[in-house]
């Protein structure tokens, strides 16, 4: 499955820093306003060591890991509701992500100017926040005007399921919410309000921004961002983009994994960033093995054999007969399918096995 998160937050944050360390393309970087004006899309492998491993054992003549796209959405400022900067447009490339990744200012640097004139992520979070409720404010209440008269003329079931959607996205909203805050129970529910690709309810992981000092154990400002956002229920990463521009230059992993030493890091932000992305979007891996291809597939948490064998392919989830699955560790400890399966270990399951992470599965099928 495609799984892409934009990276948000005001001018001269270092989205477009950030950017270039995780994604194999390049934003330019400049010190000032607008300096991404078309979004920027990359993609970036996600690490896995498991996927390391079974290349070893396996000696494959191609591997294929588990991708994120990235989206250098450019700076919003106050006002983008309206228009301001280069508002709407970026707005609605904010709409066609899975997840938001909303970089937050967590350094003081006279030399990097700020947008309002002092480093204040708390403030500049406020910022953002209200110029996403605002749109999905515009959104509901257009989508209100809409299906109001055909839900008032009590004939249309389907619009009056959406005006009590809407009218609670409404009503949070207009209290200065995130719909994200909003939870549904009934499956029709919860589709009609998906079907409405708020901007605030799409998950957000806060990635505070900070300097070398602070890369390993955060500062005032990173505490300051944890209590404004301790009831979201969000991710947050504390990172320091300009070091993870230098380890992203370096060749030697040796060299890489002695730069993090020195900074009391185990991992770089960037590992950490993609790993807190999959969690906050509920997505988990499993692979396929062979000597042609061994390769991770991104599922969501919960989906049963039939849909996992949808990432693959459509026809798979359609003309699903049965998986064979063997855990990874069976896998590790016996060396090889062959192994796995006279040892029993390679268990043949139907349409309701739920698919754990870490699985490596061959469907049969037939279409």
């Amino acid at each position: 499955m495609s799984v892409k998160c934009g990276i948000v937050g005001l001018p001269n944050v270092g989205k477009s820093t950030l950017f270039n360390c995780i994604s194999s393309a390049k934003a330019e970087a400049a010190n000032f306003p607008f300096c991404t004006i078309n979004p920027q899309i990359g993609s970036t492998a996600v690490p896995d060591k498991r996927l390391e491993t079974l290349v070893e054992m396996v000696h494959p003549r191609n591997v294929v890991p588990a991708t994120v796209e990235i989206v250098d959405i450019a700076g919003l400022v106050k006002g983008a509701s309206r228009g301001e900067g280069l508002g709407n447009q970026f707005l609605a490339n904010i709409r066609e992500t899975d997840a938001i990744l909303h970089v937050l200012r967590c350094f003081d640097d006279p030399n990097i100017a700020h947008v309002d004139g002092s480093v204040n992520p708390v403030r500049d979070k406020e910022v953002i926040d209200t110029e996403l409720q605002l749109k999905d404010l515009e959104t509901v209440e257009n989508r209100l005007a809409k299906v109001g008269k055909q839900a008032k003329m009590g004939a249309d079931k389907e619009a009056q399921k959406m005006c009590a959607v809407l009218e609670r996205y409404k009503e949070v909203l207009e209290r200065g919410e995130n719909a994200r805050s909003v939870t549904f129970e009934k499956p029709d529910d919860i589709k009609l309000a998906k079907s409405l690709f708020l901007l605030t309810a799409k998950p957000v992981m806060y990635v505070c921004n900070v300097d070398e000092a602070s890369a390993a154990k955060g500062n005032a400002y990173v505490d300051a961002v944890r209590e404004a956002v301790k009831d979201e229920g969000a991710e947050i990463l504390v990172l320091a983009a300009k070091i993870e521009s230098d380890i992203a230059e370096m060749e030697s992993y040796e060299d890489k994994q002695m730069f993090l030493q020195d900074l009391g890091l185990q991992e770089s932000g960037i590992v950490r960033l993609v790993q807190s992305a999959y969690r906050l979007l509920g997505l988990q891996t499993y692979f396929t093995q062979g000597e042609p291809e061994v390769r991770a597939w991104t599922f969501k948490k919960g989906d049963k054999a039939p849909q996992a064998a949808g990432v693959i392919h459509s026809d798979f989830e359609k003309g699903f007969i049965r998986a064979e699955v063997i855990k990874f560790e069976d896998f590790v400890k016996y060396g090889s399918e062959s192994a796995c399966r006279a040892a029993g270990k390679l268990a043949t399951e139907g349409k309701e096995y739920v698919v754990q992470d870490g699985d490596i599965m061959h469907f049969l099928f037939n279409v």
